[in-house]
């Protein structure tokens, strides 16, 4: 995390950071990373962790967990109820709800962002979303491209960042099982049964059989420079 921010430049003095928490051990493992960070890497921020709640069939989902953890770590937290798994699955319908879905949260998170007065919203994708997004792009839609570390928001005038991104899923999966992080199970319908996880599958067995193999992607992503790729260090050789 800290060498995604300095490559990155993803938080300044004085940034107010929503974090963007779903209860899963991606989100959290992030927060309690901004939180652990503050101490040593030398620059002045704060966090608000944000639960979006999309209320799947109607029913709240219980962040009890969250919010002790957010407790005993004097981090202000707030939880949003919202109607996004009624529309989506109830009312729209949708055959392939995750777009619409993902849509829907996005916009909502940005809106708690600005409520809560943060400057910036960082959300905990990680280095395996970097590589499922960038093949699935490519083979879905027929376009090179990726979401990236960092992007300024000009509507509202927020900044999204990801400081996770440099940062495997094991060794996310390894410090949440070491440090005992609480993690809440997503409710969604179609959780384990989509597309990105067919390409997390091939992508795992094409690791198994060429190692190596999602290194040499998010080199290429990299080297690249596409979609704010690109460290900035490397940018300035270039010039």
């Amino acid at each position: 995390m800290r060498k995604a921010i300095q490559e990155y430049d993803l938080i300044e003095n004085g940034d107010r950071i929503a974090v963007g928490v779903s209860g899963g051990k991606d989100s959290v493992i992030l927060l309690l990373g901004l939180l652990r960070l503050k101490r040593f890497i030398g620059i002045d921020y704060d966090i608000v962790a944000i639960t979006l709640d999309p209320q799947f069939s109607g029913i709240p989902t219980d962040y009890s967990p969250i919010e002790k953890l957010c407790e005993e770590n004097g981090i202000e937290y707030h939880i949003e109820r919202t109607n996004i798994g009624t529309v989506v699955f109830d009312i729209k319908k949708e055959s392939h709800p995750c777009s619409l879905c993902a849509k829907m949260r996005r916009g909502a998170l940005h809106d708690l962002t600005k409520r809560y007065g943060c400057n910036k919203i960082a959300l905990g994708h990680h280095n395996d979303d970097v590589i499922e997004t960038f093949l699935m792009n490519l083979f879905i839609e027929g376009r090179i491209g990726c979401f990236a570390p960092k992007s300024y928001l000009s509507i509202k005038d927020i900044t999204m960042i990801r400081p996770l991104v440099l940062a495997p899923e094991k060794e996310i999966k390894k410090a949440a099982a070491r440090n005992n992080i609480p993690i809440v199970k997503s409710s969604c319908p179609v959780d384990g049964h989509t597309k990105r996880e067919e390409f997390k599958t091939m992508i795992r067995e094409k690791n198994r059989e060429d190692k190596g193999f999602s290194d040499r992607i998010f080199g290429a992503l990299q080297r690249s420079g596409i979609d704010g790729w690109g460290f900035e260090s490397e940018n300035v050789n270039k010039l």
